[in-house]
């Protein structure tokens, strides 16, 4: 216990920046701001831009706290994740809690003042169904949590366009299903790499449940669609050539490895979808907003 209190005595901004995981934010507002760019034939307006980021960053950053704070215990079990500042004793559950709570207040009057009301309400609901739904009641219930509790991480290009037009339109929604489609494919590359560490923290992962087999063949399926599902944005005429040669080229590689894993894997094939299928998200949306620009 002494030792717990000298590591919290001894927490420092390293620690909270790791509470917001940061690299997760960043992707999720390339995904908003990829968002905001498609609802205008401009780039977005400075006044616009940055209160949206920074609100639905700090929204995204405090889900991400709650969830640090909900999973301490299953996290203390986990080689990937015992070095967190709650496992290890860096901060307190009460520090952790206070610190989410104000800079998701202090995210949602962002929005709600300097954006608007539709877009600080759905980024609400997006914290709610991370931090709550997800985290505290799907992540433990079933080994579907990851498919259900995907829809709140894929909500931010939606929160991107409400913020520029204050409406909801066909075509984030679009996006939002690109990265629902995404999601189970990239977190379960991760579940069967670590499918010992969620065994021994009792976490209902697909290849805990059903086994490691059944989650690749669901993998390659879930790859497939998604192949399908990133056309889309092609054959409506919401973005050109550019964007469908690039998209191509990531979704073959996404597929290859998505073979791989079900016919011929080897020990690092798993994780290596895991960091692909982040590139391919990523370079998704960085094509999708060159292809925009340039057909303007």
């Amino acid at each position: 216990m002494a030792n717990q209190a000298a590591l919290t005595q001894r927490a420092s901004w390293r620690e909270y920046l790791e509470l917001t995981k940061p690299r997760v934010v960043a992707l999720l507002l390339l995904t908003a701001l990829v968002g905001m760019a498609l609802a205008t034939p401009t780039w977005v307006a400075a006044e616009i831009l940055i209160p949206a980021m920074l609100g639905i960053g700090l929204m995204a950053s405090s889900a991400a706290a709650i969830n640090h704070l909900v999973d301490r215990h299953i996290d203390a079990k986990m080689a990937r994740t015992l070095r967190r500042p709650l496992p290890t004793g860096a901060l307190s559950p009460r520090k952790v809690l206070t610190f989410a709570m104000i800079i998701g207040a202090l995210g949602y009057i962002i929005l709600d003042v300097f954006v608007n009301r539709i877009t600080a309400v759905l980024t609400l609901a997006s914290l709610v169904g991370y931090a709550v739904i997800y985290t505290m009641y799907l992540k433990r219930a079933t080994p579907q949590n990851i498919v259900i509790g995907g829809l709140a991480g894929a909500a931010p290009p939606l929160l991107g366009w409400t913020a520029v037009t204050g409406e909801i339109h066909a075509y984030p929604l679009l996006l939002v299903m690109i990265v629902f489609t995404w999601t189970p494919p990239h977190f379960w590359a991760l579940a069967v790499h670590r499918a010992k560490d969620y065994a021994k923290a009792e976490v209902p992962m697909l290849p805990v449940t059903h086994g490691i087999a059944f989650t690749k063949t669901c993998i390659l399926l879930y790859t497939v669609l998604l192949t399908a599902v990133c056309v889309l944005p092609y054959l409506i005429g919401m973005s050109g050539l550019i964007y469908l040669v690039g998209v191509s080229a990531l979704n073959i590689g996404f597929l290859a490895y998505a073979l791989k894993l079900k016919y011929k894997p080897n020990k690092f094939t798993a994780f290596k979808m895991f960091k692909f299928s982040i590139w391919h998200l990523m370079g998704l949306f960085i094509l999708l907003l060159v292809d925009h620009y340039f057909m303007y």
